[in-house]
């Protein structure tokens, strides 16, 4: 920075973006990037919200209306041939399994354990299949989290790098000389942490979530197994 410049710094030399034009392009490339990661974070954020209040609604009015003493064969039947939703697929996929079996026969209680067995197998592979849906986004979430206060601060060191440099070419060490390059480096650090808080807070959140979400597919399997014993239990 040249000593004109350096005479005219007032508060709007150090806005943000000031601060962006006058930064090396190594730093520039820094803090673009880092904007987009955090782009990228909040879209999935916002993508995960809507997901998981809207797969918690359905769920809520699926259980309800399992709750309200209809035949699960109604229920079934009401949910259409392919649901969305993971709770309606489970119970089609029991009944389904329910159906073939006593087509063929229930005469004995080895069938009846083998048929309780495929039943679990059925929900396990449903309820992951789920879960791994739910989880999408984010392992870019913990990236952002994990990387971000690291390259905001390889910015800041770069940024520092050529502080000196004007100290060593100017051989001033006058604060007007390094304060410019100081605040753009730092300011490449404040952006790291703009992009890894939000995305640390959400990715913590979320996995709070997904883990709390399995747990009710799971709570449903359970129930949906009793729910076939019981059956089993009367044609005894």
């Amino acid at each position: 920075m040249d000593p004109a410049a350096q005479a005219t710094l007032t508060a709007e030399s150090f806005s943000f973006i000031s601060l962006f034009l006058r930064a090396d392009w190594v730093v520039k490339a820094v803090m673009i990037g880092l904007g987009l990661a955090s782009l990228f974070s909040w879209a999935v954020i916002i993508d995960r919200l809507l997901r998981f209040a809207a797969l918690n609604r359905q769920a809520d009015r699926f259980e309800d209306e399992v709750s309200s003493g209809r035949s699960l064969e109604d229920i079934a039947q009401q949910a259409g041939e392919r649901p969305r939703h993971a709770l309606p697929r489970m119970l089609q996929a029991a009944l389904r399994e329910w159906r073939e079996a006593r087509a063929k026969g229930l005469s004995s209680d080895t069938q009846s354990a083998l048929l309780i067995q495929r039943i679990d197998r059925v929900m396990d592979s449903i309820i992951a299949r789920e879960t791994a849906r739910v989880e999408e986004g984010l392992p870019l979430l913990a990236i952002v989290a994990t990387a971000s206060p690291f390259i905001g601060l390889f910015g800041t060191v770069w940024g520092i790098m050529n502080a000196f440099q004007e100290i060593a070419i100017q051989q001033n060490t006058n604060l007007t000389v390094v304060a410019p390059a100081i605040a753009e480096a730092l300011f490449a650090t404040a952006i790291g942490l703009a992009a890894a808080i939000p995305a640390y807070i959400a990715y913590n959140k979320f996995s709070s979530d997904a883990g709390r979400y399995a747990g009710r597919l799971e709570g449903f399997a359970d129930d949906l197994a009793t729910a076939i014993q019981r059956r089993l239990a009367e044609r005894g």
